[in-house]
């Protein structure tokens, strides 16, 4: 493993109870930094943070980034408890149910929407005055390859994450004075349990797409994840990192 220099950081890493977010909490951990869980699922992130305090300071707080209250809330609480949010990862996400557009119940749309996408303008409105104030930070949005090829009977997931790709790139040029890097990570899928909220068909699709002819490993995806909130990446901002086993094609 790459070793890379976090030492005195301080993280907070949404939907961190489990999968991408987990992996990612556990390679900061191992870089130097103190992390904040923030995740939906209060029980399950108390019970993460408990299992990775022997690598580091690791605390979990309840958050629905949906939620702007609860959101603030988490972020006040980080603050208070590790000192500051030096970096911020917006990982937290939900698949919704696999539909045609036209079939898609609005109910579900809505929910996609507002934890896909509009919990990363919550978690970035949260934290960012605090980091331009330091006049330091360091933001990854996790987006997906859908937003930028548009995944079949997924159409709020793969709105949602093109949205994600698009404010990435708007919040960087408004903060790039301030050594704020915001980068934002395209990957392809990855085997945790958001699959559980998929069809076996829409697998098999995503599946069939990748030249690797693999999912994407958590451990893979927290390794890139953890050069782009190191200090060396202090020229990159706005950039969108594939992480997609050859789908990509732009």
């Amino acid at each position: 493993m790459n070793q890379i220099d976090l030492t005195g950081r301080c993280a907070a890493v949404t939907g961190g109870a489990q999968g991408i977010g987990r992996a990612v909490a556990e390679r900061f951990l191992a870089s130097g930094a103190a992390v904040a869980l923030w995740d939906h699922d209060s029980d399950l992130a108390a019970q993460t943070a408990e299992q990775l305090s022997s690598q580091g300071t690791a605390i979990a707080l309840p958050c629905d980034v949906a939620d702007l209250a609860t959101v603030e809330a988490a972020a006040t609480a980080t603050v208070e408890r590790l000192g500051c949010i030096d970096i911020l990862i917006n990982n937290a996400g939900i698949a919704g149910p696999s539909a045609k557009l036209w079939e898609y119940d609005p109910a579900d749309w809505q929910s996609v929407i507002a934890i896909d996408l509009t919990g990363v303008f919550n978690c970035c409105r949260a934290v960012v005055p605090g980091m331009i104030e330091r006049n330091y930070g360091r933001i990854v949005n996790v987006a997906s390859i859908a937003g930028k090829e548009g995944n079949p009977n997924a159409a709020p997931y793969s709105a949602a994450k093109a949205g994600v790709i698009a404010l990435t790139k708007s919040l960087a040029k408004e903060v790039a004075q301030h050594d704020i890097a915001v980068n934002c990570i395209t990957p392809a899928a990855a085997a945790t349990r958001i699959f559980d909220q998929i069809s076996q068909a829409h697998i098999d699709y995503m599946l069939e797409r990748i030249p690797r002819g693999r999912f994407l490993k958590v451990e893979e995806a927290a390794a890139m994840v953890a050069w782009m909130v190191s200090e060396e990446n202090a020229f990159t901002t706005g950039a969108v990192f594939d992480l997609s086993g050859g789908r990509a094609t732009y």
